[in-house]
C-alpha cells in the first residue's frame, strides 16, 4: 500500500498529511489522516530547522508515493520545502496552484494565476464534500471568504485581516489600546479588552452574515459554510451564540487545503 504526502505551507503555518492511497478525499471521518502535523513557517528559512523536519516526517512514514503541495509563502519557502528529502530525489512533486484545473471546477477570477493557491485548494475541499451553493472561510492569517456555486462555479471572494492581524493594528496604531486577550463575551463590551475582542469578532461574524446575503442576492442561496483554518473554532463557537439564521449551516473542517490538494492530486498522477 502507498502513501500520497501533502504540505500546504501558509504565512504562519505549515502543515502537512500523509494519506493512504486507499482512502479518498471525500471521506469525512473524525481521523481523516494516517499521519499529520503543524510547525511554524518560518522552520523552512533555517537549515537545521529543515533537517529535522525532514528527518521527523521520514522516520514516521514510508516514502510516498508523489508529493503535493501548495504555498503562499514565496518561492524561497517553495526551494526550501522541495529540499527537505535529498533521500527522496526520485520522487515527483506536484505543485497546486491558483490557476491548476481541476475538472468539474472553474473560477471567475480575472486572472486565476492571482488567486491565492490555498484559496483554489480550499475550494477544491470543499467541492469533494458537497456540491452545494458554499461559502468557504480560511480563518488564518487572513481571513478569506469565497463563494463556490453548486454547479463548481468560483464567483470570487473576499480577503480581509484575521482576527490577528486586527488585534495587532489596534494596538500597534493607537496610543491607549493595547494588545487585547481572549476572554468570555456577548454583546457589546463593557471593558476595553472585551470590546476589543467582541469588535474584532464582530466584524469577521458580520463578513460571513454579508456574504451569504450577497450570495443571496445572486441567486446562489448558501446552503453551506465550511470553516478552517486557526480561528475556525472561535468564529464558529462567535456564531454558534447568535440568533443568526446562519448557523446551522457552519461546519469546522481542518485540513480543506490539505484535501484540497489531496483530490487535484488525485486527478494528475
Amino acid at each position: 500500500m502507498s502513501l500520497y504526502l501533502f504540505f500546504d505551507v501558509g504565512n504562519t503555518r505549515l502543515k502537512w498529511a500523509a494519506v493512504e492511497s486507499t482512502q479518498n478525499p471525500s471521506a469525512q471521518q473524525k481521523k481523516l489522516w494516517a499521519y499529520s502535523g503543524s510547525i511554524s513557517s518560518k522552520s523552512l528559512q533555517s537549515a537545521e530547522h529543515r533537517a529535522e523536519l525532514a528527518d521527523y516526517i521520514a522516520k514516521t512514514l514510508p516514502k510516498p508515493a508523489a508529493i503535493g503541495f501548495a504555498c503562499v509563502a514565496g518561492q524561497e519557502a517553495i526551494t526550501n520545502l522541495k529540499s527537505l528529502f535529498p533521500q527522496w530525489s526520485d520522487l515527483d512533486w506536484r505543485q497546486l496552484k491558483g490557476d491548476s484545473a481541476y475538472v468539474g471546477m472553474r473560477s471567475l477570477y480575472q486572472d486565476p494565476s492571482k488567486l491565492g493557491a490555498d484559496r483554489w485548494a480550499a475550494l477544491i475541499g470543499a467541492r469533494v464534500l458537497s456540491n452545494k451553493n458554499t461559502l468557504i472561510v480560511n480563518a488564518g492569517t487572513a481571513t478569506t471568504i469565497d463563494l463556490l456555486g453548486s454547479t463548481g462555479v468560483h464567483y470570487g471572494g473576499w480577503i480581509l485581516p484575521g482576527l490577528g492581524l486586527m488585534q495587532e493594528s489596534l494596538a500597534n496604531n493607537t496610543a491607549q489600546l493595547g494588545l487585547a486577550t481572549r476572554a468570555e463575551h456577548h454583546g457589546f463590551g463593557s471593558s476595553t479588552n472585551d470590546a476589543i475582542i467582541g469588535g474584532c469578532d464582530a466584524a469577521q461574524v458580520g463578513a460571513i452574515l454579508y456574504g451569504v446575503q450577497h450570495a443571496k442576492e445572486l441567486n446562489l442561496p448558501i446552503e453551506k459554510i465550511w470553516l478552517d483554518g486557526g480561528n475556525a473554532k472561535v468564529l464558529a463557537q462567535e456564531i454558534t451564540k447568535t440568533n443568526l439564521p446562519i448557523k446551522q449551516a457552519v461546519e469546522v473542517s481542518e485540513g480543506l487545503v490539505l484535501r484540497g490538494t489531496w483530490a487535484w492530486l488525485l486527478q494528475n498522477l
